[in-house]
Order: structure tokens, then sequence, then C-alpha cells
């Protein structure tokens, strides 16, 4: 999940910084204004949504949407937390409801306290050796999950690989092994639409083994903001297939006024969300990948007062605004089944 805090002041760049780029782009934005309103009709993605709470594959808002994909974050030490029953009730509910659940590995509960990063022993990143018997264990209570990410927002404040690509590389390397034999499919980076992600994208692509394909993407920036910089470097850095991981319509964040509380807002936001990767579903020229997947984070909604707030329905699962383009712009990802889950794992 986003840190709040960072992430409010990547969108609050002097609006000078975001002029100087649009007056750059307007050739190429003249020139695609038809394809972001064009109809999702055609669309080559499959749409989720993220959250962590079982409570929602049983609210009637989110059946009705038929979807087959959601993504949930493990921390990387869940199983000496006592956190082996949380995980049990997402995960064999994600199962009884017929989920293919993208599992996002992460750092350990609480090291982060909106500011800085903790150097307390429990929040040290683990060894590749302590990373491995976490996922062993983990993919032998659900052998049935068909794709791993290494870690969740690589290049975040909020996490141990902050600044360290070659441990990001170290979790995927060890996951890219472990596929061989378990067969699934790995994600190799997880990252935020921050200022470092171009780079840090680069250093893990010249370090990491293999020739990675799939790539997730959290463009919080881009969504909200209504514009494609950040989702259109990405797709430009690495080769293969995209999938924003994490993103969604803003209701509320911070305690400012540009992201006040507005449920209008985050419709709309939504509905641009939709448009990013309408447009981007298909590889395009100077681009080495393209979007095939889309999550939304969150279902619910938080109560009043709450620094962040992103849900498709409130508290108790009414639908706001959002949820309405938000099922309206899903709906044919209907048609575009994996294979049921309990069936065998294809290599990736």
């Amino acid at each position: 999940m986003l840190s709040t805090t960072h992430i409010l002041r990547e969108m609050a760049r002097p609006a000078s910084m975001w002029i100087a780029m649009k007056r750059r782009l307007i050739p190429v934005t003249l020139l695609v204004v038809p394809a972001f309103a064009a109809s999702s009709a055609d669309a080559k993605y499959r749409v989720g949504i993220g959250d962590h709470n079982p409570a929602m594959f049983s609210t009637p808002a989110w059946q009705a949407l038929g979807l087959e994909q959601v993504r949930y974050l493990v921390p990387w030490d869940w199983h000496l937390t006592g956190q082996q029953a949380e995980v049990a009730a997402y995960m064999n509910a994600a199962r009884a409801h017929g989920q293919d659940v993208l599992v996002t590995f992460t750092a350990h509960r609480g090291c982060y306290d909106l500011r800085r990063y903790s150097r307390a022993p429990v929040c040290r990143a683990p060894s590749a050796s302590a990373y491995r018997t976490a996922f062993r264990k983990f993919d032998d209570a659900y052998p049935w999950v068909r794709t791993y990410s290494a870690w969740n927002e690589i290049n975040h404040v909020s996490q141990p690989t902050v600044n360290r690509p070659r441990l990001a590389v170290r979790y995927y390397r060890v996951l890219r092994r472990e596929s061989r034999r378990r067969r699934f499919r790995v994600m190799a980076a997880d990252v935020l639409d921050t200022s470092n992600m171009r780079r840090y994208l680069r250093q893990f692509l010249r370090l990491a083994p293999g020739k990675p394909r799939l790539w997730g993407l959290h463009n919080y920036q881009d969504v909200n903001r209504r514009t494609s910089l950040d989702t259109q470097a990405m797709l430009r850095i690495v080769p293969g297939a995209v999938w924003m991981t994490e993103t969604g319509g803003v209701v509320k964040f911070g305690n400012g006024r540009q992201f006040a509380y507005s449920e209008v807002r985050a419709a709309n936001r939504t509905r641009w969300m939709f448009r990013l990767a309408n447009r981007y579903d298909k590889r395009r020229r100077g681009m080495r990948s393209r979007i095939t997947r889309v999550y939304a984070y969150r279902w619910f909604g938080e109560p009043p007062g709450a620094h962040f707030d992103a849900g498709l329905v409130d508290p108790d699962g009414s639908p706001r605004r959002a949820y309405a383009v938000f099922r309206r712009f899903a709906a044919p990802a209907r048609k575009r089944m994996l294979t049921p889950p309990g069936r065998a794992r294809a290599r990736p």
C-alpha cells in the first residue's frame, strides 16, 4: 500500500513543473485524446481488486462484478508474527470464491511511521535464505497461487529495498529459482510512480538475471492528476507486460484542500484509470511493454476522518460513485477468463 505522506509530497510538485512537462508533451497529447476517449469494450487487459479484508467477498456489490482477480499483500515474516490465521482467512475466502490471487510480499508490519523506516532488528531486510523459507511455507500452504510478486513498492521509503536494487533483485532471484520447480509466474519488480522510479528500474534491469517479462506499477500520480507521464516512462523502460497492481481514484488524502474528501473526484479519476489502461493495453511506438492487468485499490472505504481513503464502497459495503464507473469499465473483463483455480499451473 502507498505511503500517504510521501505520495502527497510527490503529488504536490510545483504546478510550474507539471506545466513544463505538459508543454513538452502537447503534440503527443493531441494525438492520443481520441484513444483515451475510446470504450473499454475492446480492452485486452483483465481487472481485479486489491484489499486485505475477506469480508469483501461476501458483499453483494463485489459479487455483482463477477471478477476473478484479486491482489493480496503479505508481510514476508507472516509465519513468525502470529498472522497465520489472518492470512488463512483471506486466502481461503479467495479460493472459495474462485479467485486468482496475486500475492505480493512486503515489509514487516509497523516498520514505517509515515516519516522513516525503522531500524529495529525486526524490520531488517531478510536474508535470501530467510526469504526463501518464508516463501516455501506460504506456497506449501497455498500451492494453487499462480503469480507472486517478489516485493512491494521496492523503490519506496516504506520498504527496506529503497535505494537497494541489489536487494530487490536478490528476492526476485529466489522466486525465479523456486518457480522452476513449483511452476508459477514471477513479477520481477513492483514500483511506485515516484521520482526515483526510472533510475531504480534501469538499475534493476542491469542486475536482474534472465529476461524479466512481468512488472507491477502503482501509478497513483498519473491517475489522480489525470496525466500519463510515469506510466509512459515505465512502458518505455521495461519489456513484456505491465500490471497496474495498485491504483485508483483517491476519495481523501491527508488534510489539505487538494485531496479533500470528494467521491465525485474519485469517480472521475477512476474513469481516467481505465482510460490509461485502454490507451496502453497495446504496445505503442517507442514502448517495450503494454498494460495487461489493472488492480484497483481498494474495496472498502474508511470511516470519517481517515487520513487516506480510496474505497469503491463505504465501510458498510454501500457503493460509492466510483463503484458505478468501475463496474461499467470492468464489465468486459468478465469474458476474459483464466484457467479455473485448482488446475495445474502453467510455467511462466
